[in-house]
């Protein structure tokens, strides 16, 4: 039996989501923290696409890398509250591969 720290694995050795009545809060976490670190890489791959165009000004990129230091950062403190590491948000969708 897998423990909380670790994901059980399917038999072609894959991680896949566990959802347990004791570890329900960290699972949920984990699932939630997925998604906005999907969303947050989205939103830092269309701001270097708009910093490269040369579409924003100085102030624009200031305050969108301040935004974005931000966000990792609350990441981080989260994942640390539920005992995450980044690759733990990277869940497995079969045969189309890792999430992130």
């Amino acid at each position: 039996m897998p423990s909380a720290e670790e994901p059980e694995q399917d038999p072609t050795g894959k991680r896949r989501v566990e959802l347990d009545p004791d570890t329900i809060e960290r699972d949920l976490a984990r699932l939630v923290l997925t998604v906005i670190e999907l969303l947050r890489q989205l939103m830092e791959r269309q701001a270097l696409r708009r910093v490269e165009g040369g579409t924003l000004s100085e102030d624009q990129e200031e305050r969108i890398g301040l935004t974005l230091m931000l966000l990792e950062d609350r990441m981080e403190l989260l994942r640390s509250r539920f005992g995450l590491k980044p690759e733990d948000l990277n869940i497995d969708l079969g045969p189309l591969g890792p999430l992130l």
